[in-house]
């Protein structure tokens, strides 16, 4: 749940902190109080899309922090691992600060994340439904992706079946399209690779030449150290010092009295030791002086090679290994390209086979999803019988997408696949008795889109990992006994997730677990927003400002006080 938010320098808000409790916290207040500011707010603190417009006027930068707190094994545990986050204690701190230019800092706690992490992590701890939502269920394109959600694992492992083998179906496709291009293209492309390739084999690249190259010349460049460091060295142990002489004199007095005593034993042990593989190292030294050489013409030679490979690079590769990778491809390109027609009837074959693989778990996909689909129609006539749309019917109408030319060939001419399947979905509705059913889109009225909506998230609520969950304004166009209704189903919802809520209904407020009202001030020419937690004696009045409107009448607050005594009774 969201426990703590705090805003700074954001919009008409100079500085404020919130705090929220578990259950239905429902934010009330006059038109242009800033409710859609701190839920703005919030929106931005969990990734979403902000700009310099947000920071208040005569400020450098906005600043937003809030701090959750997850349960164990909420899904944030797993998403902050993926991205390296620490998550301590069951607390999560997200900060976002957005300055003048419009740049964003994010931090998780305490580490700088980019934005999108800080989306993927923002996504596990809230949902946040606003108007914009009802666009969703206007969108045909976005109803698979809402009943996906619904079905959750079971649809995401019947997918990733077949986006695997859909994979394969889409590399076959392109190397075909590439291999029946038109003849012109074709010649074009061959004499390309064909020049190409030449260039690669007259250079005649071994494997890691380059490494080795570089190595010599280092060693060449650096004779005159290297011959200089190895003679001293020599001399100093068989020269007029005699070093190895002197370790042989050490080594005979130990030795005459290494049977005295212990440690005479073991010293004389290491001094021999030592003498041995000194003497073998001066052989090697004498090894690598004789084998010295110093080759100028060797040298311009590597210089002149690696600027030949180091021109290829450019080309080709960022190293030799990669110039032979990609002349392996372009050869082999080379004999699609000559070979076309073998070619293109092997993929064809091979192409044919793999669509029926793919055409399998494509019906797989559409046998889960419409199981799935028949149980969330279920659900949702239960929901809109509980929000006073109990004639409605709502189904969820099954299409295959129109074939293209190249799938209608390998697939019987019936399906067309994407990376979704071979499914088209549409919701359906029939809100009056005796009217057939149409699309969602075309017949549900506003305050209809809002009650299924709400439906929606009811039962995707109970299936979701998020803790916290958004209502910005989702009763618009709804009144009377409706209104109750949606009242009673936010807080249905805030029972097992902490339920944000901005309302301007009465029957929403009535059913707060807690009432923040929301107002704004002028304090030396500059609005300031507030936020203030209402005890029962100013809930009621809110409630009743919000029957009445400008001016609270005893009858007013008499119905305010009845609202409040029928929510207690449903919440008990």
């Amino acid at each position: 749940m969201l426990a703590e938010l705090s805003i700074k320098n954001f919009a008409i808000i100079d500085e404020l902190s919130v705090s929220f409790e578990k259950g239905l916290t429902v934010l009330t207040g006059e038109t242009g109080a800033g409710k859609s500011i701190i839920i703005d707010a919030i929106h931005l603190l969990v990734g979403g899309r902000g700009s310099s417009e947000f920071v208040r006027h005569g400020t450098n930068r906005a600043e937003i922090e809030g701090l959750f707190l997850i349960e164990d094994e909420h899904p944030c545990y797993e998403k902050a691992k993926q991205v390296g986050v620490e998550v301590e204690d069951g607390m999560v701190v997200l900060r976002r600060d957005i300055t003048m230019n419009g740049k964003s800092i994010c931090r998780i706690n305490g580490k700088l994340v980019t934005l999108g992490i800080l989306r993927e992590v923002g996504q596990t701890l809230m949902d946040i439904h606003g108007q914009h939502e009802h666009q969703d269920l206007m969108n045909q394109d976005r109803h698979l992706i809402l009943l996906d959600q619904y079905g959750g694992q079971k649809v995401e492992e019947a997918l990733s079946e077949y986006r695997e083998v859909f994979a394969t179906y889409t590399t076959l496709k392109k190397q075909l399209e590439q291999l029946t291009e038109n003849e012109q293209q074709m010649a074009h492309r061959l004499d390309l690779i064909q020049f190409q390739l030449d260039e690669i084999k007259a250079a005649d690249l071994q494997p890691n030449e380059d490494e080795q190259l570089m190595d010599e010349r280092l060693k060449i460049s650096n004779f005159e150290k290297i011959y200089t460091s190895l003679t001293d060295a020599y001399n100093a142990l068989h020269g007029e010092q005699r070093g190895l002489d002197w370790l042989g004199v050490a080594m005979n007095h130990a030795e005459d009295i290494s049977n005295l005593e212990d440690t005479y034993g073991e010293i004389s042990e290491v001094i021999s030791s030592s003498f041995y593989q000194i003497e073998d190292v001066s052989y090697r030294i004498r090894q690598q002086l004789d084998l010295l050489e110093y080759d100028p013409k060797r040298l311009n030679f590597i210089e002149s090679r690696l600027n030949e490979i180091s021109h290829l690079k450019r080309k080709y590769g960022q190293s030799v290994d990669e110039i032979l990778e990609y002349a392996a491809q372009i050869e082999d390109e080379i004999d699609r390209i000559e070979n076309r027609d073998t070619h293109v009837e092997k993929i064809k074959q091979k192409l044919s086979s793999v669509a029926e693989d793919l055409l399998v778990e494509a019906k797989n996909v559409s046998e889960v999803r419409k199981q799935l689909a028949a149980e969330l129609t279920d659900s949702i006539h239960q929901e809109l019988q509980e929000l006073y749309m109990a004639k409605t019917i709502f189904n969820i109408v099954f299409e295959k997408l129109p074939p293209n030319q190249a799938d209608s060939e390998l697939s019987g001419g019936s399906v067309k696949f994407t990376k979704d399947g071979i499914d088209s979905v549409e919701f359906y509705i029939s809100t009056n008795p005796g009217e057939p059913l149409k699309p969602l889109a075309k017949v549900a009225s506003g305050g209809e889109l809002s009650r299924i909506m709400l439906a929606l998230k009811s039962i995707f609520s109970k299936h979701q990992g998020v803790t916290s969950i958004i209502f910005d304004e989702v009763d618009t166009g709804v009144s009377g006994r409706v209104a109750q209704s949606i009242g009673e189903k936010i807080h249905a919802i805030s029972v097992d997730s902490q339920v944000l809520c901005i309302s301007h209904l009465p029957q929403v407020a009535a059913m707060a677990d807690t009432h923040l009202f929301i107002s704004k001030q002028i304090k030396d020419d500059r609005t300031t927003t507030s936020v203030l937690p209402l005890n029962e004696e100013e809930k009621t009045k809110e409630i009743a400002r919000m029957i009445a409107g400008a001016e609270i009448t005893d009858l007013t607050q008499q119905h305010a006080q009845e609202l409040l005594g029928l929510a207690a009774k449903i919440k008990q």
